[in-house]
């Protein structure tokens, strides 16, 4: 059944400050929308539907394939990550939005690719060295005025610098410059300079003090306490007033730029945050759940300027230099936004993936717009994202079948397994196989099956950007451990304090 609107005073002020897309939380005493959320049978909204007909020419069908497809493929991708640990290269969507591939280093790591149901593509390169690479070139390009970004990527198996073209002589010298092959490196030239999405224009859902003024906002996406948006709208201790102009909450935390364009709003009482988006035409999209769209994937926006927008995720933990400063970690797309959308929402179906953080060009000739992932906001902060609770059940083929009673542990139903043995106490093993995988923002969870009599611990660590690891969570008694944590390179860490033998490892991340 469609949503009524919500209903929103209007209110115009004229203050420099940022202006982005909206998730209404509820307000006491204001008129409640009845029922919930409009879905088609598929999970999806027949708003979303449209728009992704208008923008991708996809009918009904084919755009509840590409999504049921898209969240399928999140899943696996991570999965296959984990599984082959330092072979990994990457994965994405091809053409047609339904087809995985998986880049791998090793022939040998095609045969798992393969049984997942994706399309292996050997590389010379792995993600983890290709992220290398662009860090590398990000430090060696601090006094180049001309780069405007970088990336990996994933299909081409290299990294991508972005310039404008009076900079590509300087761009071509950057892998000399950071110490990496040029056969690693690709320069694209780019007229645009990416910008936040910054607005003056007033009547948006909530506003922030800058100054002696005031600067409008909207919220990203609602979670448990308060809601997310981008970091450009207000540093930590800001206070935020509502649409109606009554006292809301306070920014709590706020990075950019930096690591990232992400921040968090705690609300007071009077705020009920509700797991929906607003498309700016009287509908409310529902939010059900927050799996990570791969390269490739259809990917849709909401802002408060030009409504709703669809496209196609181009790549991933790209950085891009702002006037303000360089932002790390964002996810390019190919759809249009202009000012006022900016901290916005971002769905692939019903699945929530970021918030708007800046971007080039607009909705009439055409542009490109970055997102912060929402994984990593949640990650950073321990958030819980608000859902309808209502996700779409995952392809039938792709179920695992029921363990036999009394054959598997709960360590054997984790999708990646490694063994091991430790031969003398107080040493200790590196898995995967002595290396380490790549992981989008999302939970690790594990489980150590030791031998009897003796005393194992489970140690996970992650990578710092001085290709240090560094521990970031440890098992509990029983041998389990789950740590939510950002993306980036980790590894399990298998120590005996006593004892020795042989054991096994199960873990994942979703």
């Amino acid at each position: 059944m469609q949503r009524r609107p919500i209903a929103v005073a209007a209110a115009v002020v004229v203050a420099a400050g940022a202006a982005v897309a909206f998730t209404l939380p509820s307000l006491a005493g204001t008129n409640e929308p009845d029922g919930s959320p409009s879905v088609t049978s598929g999970g999806v909204s027949p708003q979303l539907l449209a728009a992704m007909k208008r923008d991708l020419g996809l009918d009904g069908d084919q755009a509840r394939t590409r999504l049921a497809r898209s969240e399928w493929a999140g899943g696996v991708s991570a999965t296959l990550a984990a599984q082959t640990g330092e072979d990994f290269g990457g994965a994405w969507l091809a053409e047609d939005g339904t087809t995985l591939k998986v880049a791998v280093t090793d022939s040998g790591a095609a045969a798992l690719v393969k049984k997942a149901g994706a399309v292996p593509v050997v590389v010379k390169r792995s993600e983890a060295y290709l992220d290398d690479v662009k860090t590398r070139l990000v430090d060696a390009a601090a006094d180049v005025d001309g780069v405007t970004g970088w990336y990996v990527d994933v299909a081409g198996n290299k990294v991508v610098v972005v310039a404008k073209p009076g900079a590509k002589p300087e761009a071509q010298k950057l892998a000399a410059e950071a110490g990496v092959p040029a056969s690693a490196v690709t320069v694209k030239i780019s007229k645009a300079q990416p910008k936040p999405l910054f607005d003056v224009r007033g009547a948006d859902p909530y506003f922030i003090a800058i100054g002696g003024g005031q600067a409008r906002c909207s919220i990203g996406f609602s979670v448990e306490g308060g809601f997310v948006t981008a970091g450009h709208c207000g540093e930590a201790g800001t206070r935020t007033t509502g649409f109606n102009n009554e006292a809301q909450g306070t920014v709590e935390s706020s990075v950019f730029p930096g690591e990232a364009d992400m921040g968090f709003v705690a609300v007071n009482g009077d705020w009920t945050p509700r797991p929906v988006v607003n498309d700016f035409n009287g509908n409310e999209l529902p939010v059900a759940g927050n799996t990570e769209a791969p390269v490739g994937a259809a990917v849709c926006r909401s802002g408060s300027t030009t409504g709703t927008f669809c496209g196609t995720i181009l790549a991933k933990n790209q950085t891009v230099r702002y006037p303000e400063g360089t932002v790390t970690g964002l996810t390019r797309t190919d759809v249009c936004a202009e000012g006022g959308d900016s901290g916005g929402p971002w769905l692939s179906g019903d699945q929530a993936q970021g918030v708007t953080s800046g971007g080039s060009g607009d909705c009439t000739a055409g542009g490109e717009t970055f997102f912060q992932p929402l994984n990593e906001i949640l990650a950073a902060d321990n958030l819980t994202l608000v859902t309808t609770g209502e996700a779409a059940a995952p392809p039938a083929e792709e179920e695992a079948p029921p363990a036999e009673e009394g054959t598997a542990s709960a360590c054997d139903a984790l999708p990646v397994q490694r063994e091991g043995e430790i031969t003398r106490a107080g040493n200790a093993q590196v898995q995967p196989d002595g290396g380490a995988y790549r992981a989008r923002a999302g939970t690790h969870t594990a489980c150590l099956d030791a031998p009897d009599g003796a005393d194992f611990d489970l140690v996970l660590q992650r990578q710092n950007n001085r290709g240090q690891f560094r521990t970031v969570a440890r098992g509990e008694d029983d041998g389990t451990l789950s740590f939510t944590g950002r993306s980036g390179t980790y590894r399990y860490v298998v120590v005996s304090s006593s004892g020795t033998g042989a054991y096994s490892l199960g873990f994942n991340v979703s």
